[in-house]
Formats: C-alpha cells, sequence, structure tokens
C-alpha cells in the first residue's frame, strides 16, 4: 500500500485554550463530572526539553488545577504552579505546567498533583526521571521517529524498540485528519496506550497531516514547543538542531484545505528568523549541524506536482528556496525528515551540500527508528527498520 493509499483510506502559553467537547457525548454538568471517575485520563508527558526547564502535559476528565512537584539531586523540593498569566494551571480536557530555572544537565524527579476544581479530589502521580538538555556536554544520544499516523500497533513496537535517550523527536504526522476534536489527547498524549516520555521526553515537530482537519488548530493547544512556536534552534551536546516547520504540501489555496492553511506566510517568517539564528554563539560554532523538518528537503524525483489531480509535493517546495542558502552558510550537514513513507539516505552534493536522510511510516514494514549518537570523533546516524535490519547508516566528521 502506498503512501496515499494509505492516507485515503485508512506553540506555547502555559495557559491553554478550551478544547471543543466530542459531538458525539454532551459535557457532563460539574455535579456529575465531579463524581464520575478518576480525574486524570493519560499519563503526564515531559515536553519540549530545554536545558533549563520542560513542559509537563496530561490529560483530565473535568475541571481541574495542575502544578509539578519536582526534586534535585540533593532532594531538595520545588513547585511549579503557575502560568504566566498568575493562574494556577486549569482546564477541563487538558493541563500544561511549564517547569523553568533548572539546571543545564541535570536529573530530576517530576511528579504532577492533580485538584478537581469542583470539589478538591487529589490525584498524585508516580514519580518520573526528567534530565535537562546539556549544550556543553561531550556526548548527546536522540532518537526521532515520523509518520505513526495512530497506527497503535507501530506506535507499540517502537515504543519497545527505541532506547532511552536525551530526547525523542516525534517528527511529524502524528495522525491523518483531525475530524474530531476527541481524538487529539488520547493520540498526542496516550499513543497507543504508551508514555512514550518515560524514558526519554517528547520534542513535538508539526507535520503537515498534524495539522489537517477542522480541528487542527488545537494541536497547539496541547503540545508545547520549547520557545513556544514551530520551529527552534537549540544545542545538544556537540550537535545543533534546528527544527522547521515544513508547512503543507499543497498551496495554502487548495481548495481540501478551505481557508484554514496559512502556512505560506509561516514558512518566510522561518526564513527570516533562520537567517539569524545561524549566527547565535553555540549554533554558528557547533561541531555537528542538523536540520529536523517533515517534509525532506531534496527528494529522489522531484518534479511539479499537479495539484489538481490530487498531487502532492514529495519534498518541500515552498520552504527550501526559502531556507536554503541560510542552510548552505550555516553548512548544514544533514537533514531529517518524514513524509514519504519510503526510507532514503540521499547524500550531498555540490548544488545540495547537505545530505537527507528520511524514514517511517504508519505500517510496521515501514516504520523505523533513527538513532543519532554523537561524541568528539563523529556524528552517526542509523535509521532502524522495526521488522529487522538497519536501512540506512550514515557518518559525519566534526566540522
Amino acid at each position: 500500500m502506498n503512501r496515499r493509499e494509505f492516507l485515503f483510506t485508512a506553540a506555547a502559553a502555559s495557559a491553554v485554550p478550551a478544547l471543543a467537547s466530542a459531538a458525539s457525548t454532551p459535557a457532563p454538568t460539574p455535579a456529575t463530572a465531579a463524581k464520575s471517575g478518576p480525574l486524570v485520563r493519560t499519563p503526564v508527558s515531559l515536553m519540549a526539553p530545554r536545558v533549563d526547564g520542560f513542559e509537563a502535559v496530561w490529560g483530565v476528565n473535568e475541571l481541574c488545577l495542575g502544578r509539578i512537584e519536582y526534586e534535585d539531586a540533593a532532594g531538595r523540593r520545588h513547585v511549579a504552579a503557575a502560568n504566566s498569566f498568575g493562574f494556577t494551571p486549569q482546564h477541563d480536557s487538558v493541563l500544561r505546567v511549564r517547569v523553568d530555572r533548572l539546571q543545564p544537565g541535570q536529573s530530576y524527579r517530576v511528579r504532577a498533583i492533580t485538584v478537581s476544581g469542583e470539589d478538591g479530589r487529589t490525584e498524585t502521580s508516580a514519580w518520573k526521571t526528567f534530565r535537562t538538555l546539556d549544550a556543553s556536554a561531550a556526548t548527546t544520544h536522540f532518537v526521532a521517529w515520523n509518520d505513526t499516523h495512530i497506527h497503535n500497533d507501530t506506535i507499540q513496537r517502537l515504543d519497545d524498540l527505541t532506547p532511552a535517550a536525551d530526547f525523542l523527536l516525534w517528527n511529524g504526522d502524528t495522525c491523518n485528519n483531525w475530524t474530531a476534536s476527541d481524538l487529539l489527547v488520547p493520540t498526542l498524549l496516550h499513543p497507543g496506550g504508551r508514555d512514550i516520555t518515560a524514558r526519554r521526553p517528547l520534542l513535538f515537530n508539526w507535520g503537515n497531516h498534524d495539522s489537517r482537519g477542522k480541528f487542527g488548530y488545537l494541536t497547539a493547544s496541547i503540545v508545547p514547543t520549547p520557545a513556544g512556536r514551530p520551529f527552534c534552534a537549540f544545542r545538544t551536546g556537540p550537535v545543533a538542531c534546528i527544527m522547521l516547520h515544513s508547512g503543507e504540501d499543497k498551496p495554502d489555496n487548495h481548495p481540501t484545505f478551505k481557508g484554514r492553511a496559512a502556512f505560506e506566510t509561516l514558512l518566510a517568517e522561518e526564513a527570516e528568523w533562520l537567517r539569524a539564528a545561524i549566527r547565535q554563539p553555540g549554533i554558528a560554532d557547533a561541531p555537528y549541524r542538523v536540520v529536523c523538518c517533515h517534509m525532506p528537503l531534496r527528494w529522489i524525483e522531484e518534479v511539479p506536482a499537479d495539484y489538481a489531480n490530487k498531487g502532492y509535493d514529495h519534498f518541500c517546495a515552498r520552504g527550501r528556496p526559502l531556507w536554503h542558502d541560510s542552510l548552505v552558510a550555516w553548512k548544514t550537514q544533514l537533514v531529517i525528515s518524514g513524509h514519504t513513507h519510503r526510507s532514503e539516505a540521499i547524500p550531498a552534493t555540490p548544488d545540495f551540500p547537505y545530505a537527507q536522510l528520511t524514514g517511517g511510516g504508519p505500517n510496521l514494514e515501514q516504520a523505523t527508528w533513527i538513532d543519532v549518537d554523537a561524541n568528539a570523533a563523529r556524528l552517526r546516524v542509523v535509521a532502524h527498520r522495526v521488522a529487522g535490519g538497519i536501512a540506512h547508516e550514515l557518518t559525519f566528521p566534526p566540522l
């Protein structure tokens, strides 16, 4: 089954905007909700890791207040319980708590406290371990998934096979199309019935399908990003990563989007931001330089898409012309992407002096997990097939 057949058959204030109730289920009254069962409906996901913190996100069944308790290695306990507008984090569907002022490269114990906004009932999660990123570390290890599309068997197998790491990059297309508001919480916070952040905090990168559908706009209210926008630059050990939102695979005015898409404006804004980001200390002089974006910036056959007849872009046709000169100037070594549901490794050329790696897909025979490991001697990137074996292995020397 090819990608299109599958598809047709088958960030960032701490206060979260209200999510629409599922159309099939009327909203319970407060009195009913307060007695209907557990407060918490998903594990506590640790997301958007930074050198100085993270954001915790979890689903709830009624109006609740949330806070995060965390302990450092010395056993000192702290509490994060206020958003940037002076409220205790609160919502009837999703709680988000941002934790700041942590130390780089340090481990913390973290747990969530959830309190009913109606009757004060309280639930306390188990402790989890979180380690902040460390820009000055001699090594780093992170992993990446692409294009899971709510295939729970694939997500479960990926979770089983993917090791603990500094972070997990979920590099786009977590879903097919957000046709109902009640799809978002289980898909993003409890995918495959798993806590995918149990052994590695989650860095979410947008794919084109994460924006699709009537309720695509709600994704940003659930999934945080390190800098509050769907693009960022950061350092993890000797690797500088630039994360870009690659937009849609058709023009914004395509009739299937029904006026919802405005990605061409975003792509241009990213281009302006990128020109400054590549000059930042720690980014400009990193030994290794990697870009992560859902749609690849190169493809094996680059032909114009016939949008009027269900055609689509296999590569980021609108973003690449805006970003290419900056990526060349930065001496980008590798772009990690998905989108195509094929594992391909395209070597650098004089015209495109950055390699392109794609991987992932919704079915077990397509799925891959990408392992990125760097030290002073080399950057090693391996695309592992979930079905067994290695799809590609790439090695880069330090710059």
